[in-house]
């Protein structure tokens, strides 16, 4: 995987001057998140949504000493004030609860996507409640390992980009994501590896 990653950033640098920016600027050496999947990455990435990652590793560590044991049949028996008590909204709360009878009821097959393409799998995905594309994007990029998937409406990437074009004021994020789609193929979740990187250290913290 090494050798891809390597390729996959020569070529990107060579074909976005941002991308090189941000390139230059982590050493060549994109941090990629690999995760475990099933019900406790689907999970992980519903708390991750829409809040800071402090706020989301502050949410994860309550819910890591509250269940003992993140799987779908643990949440499905978890009541709304236990879940509520680990720090989820209410929301968040029936998303994950959803997710957790899809998995449960055999409608979402999470041992099966590695069989299915990028758009057969996002549709997979975005079939339960909570998840949305960008949820869906997010598991196959951090759990499947996939790398030509975009996270559209991702903040963190459009202030990473825009601070690596020097622009004084950010792009529309609708511009900025038909960008990516449309000029990083097929490495379009390396792209986003590398502007994450490049968004933490800019932040002066490490990337998680």
């Amino acid at each position: 995987m090494t050798s891809q990653i390597e390729h996959a950033c020569e070529a990107l640098a060579e074909r976005s001057h941002p991308l090189a920016v941000a390139l230059n600027a982590i050493n060549f050496k994109p941090y990629i998140r690999q995760r475990s999947g099933g019900y406790e990455g689907i999970f992980r990435i519903i708390i991750e949504q829409q809040v800071s990652v402090p706020s989301a590793q502050a949410i994860l560590t309550r819910c890591n000493a509250r269940i003992p044991d993140i799987s779908a049949l643990t949440v499905s028996e978890m009541s709304e004030e236990n879940l509520r008590a680990c720090g989820l909204s209410g929301p968040k709360v029936k998303y994950v609860q959803a997710a957790a009878t899809a998995v449960l009821n055999g409608s979402l097959q999470l041992d099966s996507l590695a069989e299915l393409n990028d758009e057969a799998a996002v549709r997979a995905l975005c079939s339960v409640k909570g998840i949305g594309p960008w949820t869906a994007a997010i598991y196959l990029l951090f759990c499947e390992m996939r790398f030509d998937i975009w996270p559209r409406n991702d903040v963190a990437l459009l202030a990473a980009y825009a601070a690596a074009t020097g622009f004084s004021s950010k792009p529309a994020q609708k511009d900025f994501d038909e960008l990516a789609e449309a000029e990083w193929a097929p490495w379009r979740g390396v792209a986003a590896h590398i502007l994450w990187t490049y968004y933490a250290k800019l932040r002066g913290r490490k990337p998680i």
